[in-house]
């Protein structure tokens, strides 16, 4: 039996859907300053290594339901180098949240780690 490149990149969404909005708020909870997507895009790429697990287009969507749940708190300001950028810092719920989903995390993946060792 081969891996099936097809159902692994079907596993890789449906794992990257779950995780993106808690990497999201912990960039966020780490950054020193509030950052715009393309900052957190280009973050990302640097960590990821070249796997491509967190498309930019699809950070944007949820950036904006973070901040309408009240975890971000976002701000456009102008650019001078083009358009206005939308920069995101997080909350006190934001981080809040990130402390019991980072608990949730450990917890999952320590009980999907002894299932598979």
């Amino acid at each position: 039996m081969s891996d099936d490149p097809q159902l692994v990149r079907k596993f890789q969404r449906e794992l990257n859907a779950g995780t993106v909005s808690l990497v999201l708020l912990a960039i966020l909870g780490h950054a020193a300053e509030p950052m715009y997507g393309y900052q957190i895009a280009k973050q990302l790429e640097a960590v990821e290594d070249g796997s491509g697990m967190f498309k930019q287009g699809t950070l944007y969507p949820v950036l904006r339901n973070m901040a309408a749940a009240g975890l971000l708190e976002s701000e456009v300001e102008p650019s001078i180098t083009g358009p206005p950028r939308r920069y995101y810092r997080i909350t006190p719920r934001g981080r809040e949240v990130l402390a019991a989903w980072r608990r949730a995390w450990d917890t999952t993946r320590d009980l999907v780690d002894a299932l598979l060792t």
